[in-house]
């Protein structure tokens, strides 16, 4: 019910479901830093301040790697159970998650080992230096722990289960919030005390995460789908737009760091204060941020699945959606940072202390410049997550380039070197990235919706109403047919002489308006012969709306319906007359050479294997024998009368049972 909620639910409410916990998830891992930066700024001061923001981009090295492999995994599972391609699904996930913990360990014990380095590279300044040395000591030590579980948090979410990941956050983050003043101030650790807090807060949340993957929904992991396999790459490629979202935001981290602090020391404001600023800024921007991305991945599962599914007119529905929401949120924080700077950032540092006032003046700056229209980067990070959502990897990677790398990088430097603006330069870059940025990402949103509007379906179920010009008693017929007996034309010949609708392939739209499918996914599946059309979620999901297509049906009108277990559904009904048609093998062969356009090398073999894989599939659903004579009321050789004088005879017995 779950998988079938996602096709089929209202999308508001699939959008407060899924959307809804993930911002949640996504504000609390944004609360682990700004809780930090709020006790240290307050307990340590402008330096302690300084020092977190030097740390920072090996936090968003830590999001990076996370956000590659479980946004990659979450991606691929909701795609892979919208395909119904399960086997797929339950490959790639044992595979992520082996590899996931493998990675997180590595990237843990490297990031220790060089932190030092690590720490010059980041921008820190000779007095931030030893703080941020003994804060970051800490935070590597937690790597293994904050990697496994933001990457499982995504996979759980896509397991349907986005209420868990929020509560397994909160309560890190509720830890992390009382352990904090515990430490800082209590216990008097100063930058260590706060790294302890989070990475405590940090390990609960882990085991929580580990623990839902022996009870997950979608898929029941064994031991052996934890051997990594090659379809990893596969989940990479779809978390490559995530990770290189994250690591320009890392790139752009470590560039204003070094920028800030080296132009800086020749201005009023000195070395340390905007790097502090930047810092604290970048972590209240973090909220917006998070918002954005905490919506736009919480639609990940329901855009995926429905594509897959491919049901492209509600796609569409959920970008429009989507975009109009974080556009709402985008202008929300846009007017907070430009109005209210001095309020933002005055839950970081006292007023004893004795940089307060230019601390302030550089904030205001920050905030009016830099921040100026950073609303429109709304746009750009919809559109990276839904974009990769669609599977386009390479459009998704390009637009989460465009405005750090391609776009804001060279126009500072432009305006701090070439047109010796300096600091200012610098800060003033930011919102000619930002519309830059927002016109390239319209062209790419734009593009792919309308890609989506040529492939949409428009359907309309009123052509697909049959004449009905039967007016006695009730009845419906059901026919199951030998592939190249002729069963269908007998049937279609039968409903015109008795002036009732008949149903076969006219199903395909009134199953996938049931089911939530698409119309041309639906023909696609109706389509298929082999043992794997019954056995992935979405068959089910086919048969379990064909059924209640037929029993409408039954109810509704006198009909003639073929195939697909009408007999079997319609079996307690007292006014269904249950025929079986069948032929002899010549006879099959000959009729689907002529009629189907089969090769008569190939005729035989096509035959055989049709009715082999109908007797699986009817096996499968009823757990009856396809051919056997109690499951119906007529057995007819087609031959013997041939396909008109059958159609005849059978009408002539419809009318005098139900005359």
């Amino acid at each position: 019910m779950k998988s079938l909620d996602l096709g089929k639910e209202p999308i508001n409410k699939l959008l407060i479901t899924f959307a809804v916990p993930c911002v949640i998830s996504m504000l609390i891992n944004s609360v682990y830093n700004i809780v930090d930066q709020i006790f240290i700024g307050k307990g340590v001061g402008t330096v302690g301040n300084a020092a977190t923001n030097v740390i920072f981009p090996l936090v968003l090295i830590f999001g990076a790697i996370a956000s590659l492999l479980g946004n990659g995994t979450s991606a691929n599972l909701s795609l892979r159970l919208g395909e119904g391609k399960n086997a797929e699904a339950k490959k790639a996930l044992g595979s992520s998650i082996t590899v996931i913990f493998v990675v997180s360990l590595l990237v843990g014990i490297l990031s220790y080992i060089f932190l030092p380095q690590l720490v010059t590279l980041f921008g820190s300044t000779e007095s931030v230096y030893p703080y941020a040395l003994s804060y970051g000591k800490i935070i590597a030590l937690g790597a293994p722990f904050v990697i496994i579980y933001s990457a499982l948090s995504s996979i759980i979410r896509a397991d349907g289960s986005p209420k868990y990941s929020m509560i397994m956050l909160v309560i890190g983050a509720i830890i992390n919030i009382i352990l904090d003043p515990i430490f800082i101030f209590t216990l008097d650790m100063g930058v260590r005390g706060g790294a302890i807090a989070t990475v405590i807060g940090q390990v609960v949340s882990c085991v929580m995460a580990v623990l839902y993957l022996f009870h997950m929904k979608s898929i029941k992991l064994k031991r052996k789908d934890l051997i990594p396999n090659s379809s990893i790459f596969r989940v990479m490629g779809l978390g490559l737009s995530s990770f290189i979202t994250q690591m320009t935001v890392l790139v752009l981290f470590v560039f204003m760091n070094n920028m800030l602090t080296g132009l800086g020391a020749s201005t009023k404001f000195g070395a340390d204060i905007p790097l502090s600023v930047y810092g604290i800024i970048s972590k209240v921007n973090s909220l917006y941020i998070s918002t954005i991305l905490g919506i736009a991945i919480g639609a990940q599962p329901i855009i995926g699945f429905n594509y897959g599914a491919g049901n492209r007119k509600r796609v569409q529905e959920i970008l429009r959606k989507v975009l109009f929401v974080n556009v709402c949120v985008g202008i929300f924080f846009n007017v907070l940072f430009v109005l209210f700077p001095q309020e933002l950032v005055s839950f970081f540092i006292t007023k004893s202390d004795a940089n307060y006032e230019l601390f302030m003046d550089f904030s205001v700056l920050t905030c009016r410049s830099f921040m100026m229209i950073m609303g429109l980067n709304a746009l750009e990070i919809t559109t990276s997550i839904v974009v990769q959502s669609l599977g386009n990897v390479f459009k998704a990677t390009m637009v989460s380039f465009a405005r750090q790398i391609i776009l804001f990088i060279p126009i500072a430097c432009l305006f701090a070197f070439v047109f010796h603006f300096g600091i200012y330069g610098v800060l003033y870059a930011g919102p000619i990235a930002d519309a830059l940025c927002f016109f390239f990402c319209i062209y790419i949103f734009v593009s792919e919706y309308r890609k989506l509007s040529i492939v949409s379906e428009t359907e309309d179920l009123n052509q697909q109403k049959q004449e009905n010009s039967y007016s006695g008693p009730h009845f419906v017929v059901t026919i199951s047919r030998e592939y190249g007996s002729g069963g269908r034309y007998v049937g279609q010949l039968l409903a015109n002489e008795l002036g009732v609708p008949f149903y076969d392939k006219e199903l395909i739209s009134l199953s996938a308006k049931e089911s939530g499918l698409s119309k041309s996914y639906v023909a696609e599946i109706d389509e298929k012969n082999t043992q794997a059309k019954f056995e992935s979620n979405n068959d089910d999901r086919l048969f379990m709306a064909e059924t209640k297509v037929i029993q409408k049906l039954a109810k509704k009108e006198s009909c003639v319906i073929v195939g697909r277990c009408a007999d079997y559904i319609l079996k307690d009904e007292k006014d269904v007359v249950k025929v079986f048609l069948y032929s002899d093998d010549s006879s099959k062969v000959n009729r689907v050479i002529k009629y189907y356009g089969v090769l008569p090398e190939n005729a035989f073999k096509k035959v055989k294997k049709m009715n082999r894989e109908r007797a699986k599939h009817y096996k499968f659903y009823t757990n009856r024998n396809w051919d056997h004579r109690s499951n119906y009321d007529l057995m007819i050789h087609v031959d013997i009368l041939g396909v008109e004088e059958t159609a005849q005879q059978l009408s002539q017995y419809i009318k005098n049972r139900f005359q």
